[in-house]
């Protein structure tokens, strides 16, 4: 998709869309356009990373800025011009490569792994957290910390029980995707390569998943190919089917 040919009207439908704020009768129509319309969900994600990319970068004024000027410009229009106006995504690129600086994300193409990322990573929805064993109470303890989204007070509880049980694949497979959902890709990469390890570990075809996202993360592509050949997940094939 050539994210130059989104328009102006498009584009804020998307970006209402992220944000939440779509009124419910236009959410719901947003909703069945992205099940029936091919292309709409990679505009979402595209416009998704931009917008991330921007406001990460302190970006946020220059895009207000870049709108107002638009409805400036609609508001000089002739009558037989169309209302729908082409946004100058080169402009935007460049203002964002002019911030971030050289060899840093690049946000149109240049990190076609950060967009399959983006796109594939969710964390893994953790073990049900049935803490009827007084043995495994702080296991179970860290697991409803990383299932609120708390990473750190998760990774902090299982390190602690790694050191007592530093082999132990599943406290490494939690703790290295633990990091990955924290983006901290290169630490996740350690615990997730000792979990995959094991060919009797019963989430091995995950762990190899995630550390295929995960070396896709840090832009080794080769060794993301590697791990994701070795899981059957859907989703793997999707991803190597897109990198191959």
């Amino acid at each position: 998709m050539d994210i130059n040919d989104i328009s102006q009207e498009e584009f804020e439908k998307i970006e209402a869309y992220i944000n939440g704020q779509l009124s419910n009768e236009d959410l719901l129509e947003f909703e069945n356009r992205l099940k029936n319309e091919n292309h709409l969900a990679t505009k979402v994600e595209d416009i998704k990373i931009v917008l991330t990319g921007l406001e990460t970068q302190t970006m946020k004024e220059q895009l207000d800025e870049f709108h107002n000027e638009l409805s400036s410009n609609q508001d000089k229009t002739v009558v037989n011009q169309p209302k729908v106006r082409r946004f100058n995504w080169k402009r935007i690129a460049v203002a964002a490569i002019l911030i971030i600086g050289l060899g840093s994300f690049w946000l149109f193409g240049g990190s076609s792994n950060e967009r399959l990322y983006a796109k594939y990573f969710t964390p893994d929805p953790g073990l049900p957290t049935t803490m009827g064993s007084n043995d495994n109470y702080e296991f179970y303890e860290a697991m409803v910390d990383y299932k609120q989204g708390d990473y750190k007070g998760a990774i902090s509880k299982w390190e602690s029980l790694r050191n007592l049980k530093p082999q132990s694949d599943t406290l490494n497979y939690f703790i290295g995707v633990a990091h990955l959902a924290s983006k901290n890709e290169k630490i996740a990469i350690s615990f997730l390569e000792d979990a995959s390890k094991n060919p009797e570990f019963a989430l091995k075809n995950d762990a190899h998943y995630y550390l295929g996202l995960a070396y896709l993360k840090a832009g080794n592509t080769k060794q993301a190919k590697v791990n994701l050949k070795k899981s059957s997940s859907e989703n793997s094939k999707e991803i190597l089917a897109k990198i191959e």
